[in-house]
């Protein structure tokens, strides 16, 4: 049986025990993990910090956009797993030489939910996959409701700063702030653009990212007075990490809100 990734690159099915993957995406690792697989995981990056001590017991080849290639390939893998937006073609294009690279791509937790299902059926544990993709859904409904009668708030999120940057639009990220009514006020198609008090409309509220930028409490009191609006942060795992880590992403963002 064949299998099909989000380039478009098929997939000779490998079984169970004999898979040897190196995981290359923090929130795909963790989703390994909760398929049970961690047996087969041989090789990881340093930000794949789900579980909290599974560097202790995985190789750890480098990061997600500057990895040893010379590791990966020691580690004799027979499934590499990307991500269009967090490894960089070139780095797929390399890896490609050692094994056969699934590339995901995520816009949306309905793509999240899809390469959920996908991979389970390729990895031989569809029932957990499915299970994983109907709890999920589940959770996503009744947020739906829980937020049905709150008002919307025009928002920024930062993930950067020297300068800062914020998530855009056509992001993952902009999907879960849209479920939690934060509008986000940069234009249509943006990525990660530069943002400024001058060159940017002026938001209701800034969302302040745990991750890439290690954003905390003492950046709250400089931005606020620098853009004149109040700012939250947030755990950017729940907003950016599109695996497993939705099973609870939901119940952080109803904590949100109360």
């Amino acid at each position: 049986m064949m299998f099909t990734d989000a380039l478009g690159q098929n997939f000779k099915q490998i079984p169970k025990e004999d898979l040897r993957i190196v995981s290359l995406v923090p929130s795909q690792t963790e989703l390994l993990v909760d398929f049970g697989l961690e047996n087969q995981l041989v090789g990881i990056t340093k930000f794949c910090v789900h579980p909290v001590d599974l560097r202790k017991r995985i190789k750890v080849v480098g990061g997600t956009k500057q990895l040893h290639k010379n590791k990966v390939a020691e580690l004799k893998p027979n499934l590499i797993l990307c991500n269009k937006e967090e490894n960089t073609k070139a780095i797929v294009e390399e890896l490609q030489g050692i094994a056969p690279v699934w590339v995901t791509d995520m816009f949306t937790i309905e793509d999240s939910l899809k390469t959920i299902k996908d991979l389970g059926c390729f990895l031989g544990v569809e029932e957990v996959a499915k299970k994983m993709v109907s709890v999920i859904k589940n959770e996503a409904e009744n947020f739906a409701e829980f937020m049905k009668d709150k008002s919307a708030k025009k928002v920024l999120y930062f993930i950067w700063k020297n300068p800062y940057m914020a998530a855009g639009t056509n992001t993952f990220v902009n999907d879960l702030l849209q479920r939690n009514k934060f509008e986000n006020i940069l234009p249509q198609n943006s990525r990660y653009p530069e943002v400024s008090p001058s060159s940017t409309k002026k938001p209701e509220l800034i969302l302040l990212s745990s991750e890439p930028y290690p954003f905390a409490d003492k950046h709250r009191k400089e931005i606020e007075e620098e853009w004149g609006v109040p700012t939250m942060l947030v755990d950017g795992e729940y907003f950016s990490w599109y695996g497993s880590r939705l099973l609870k992403a939901f119940k952080y963002f109803r904590s949100l809100h109360n």
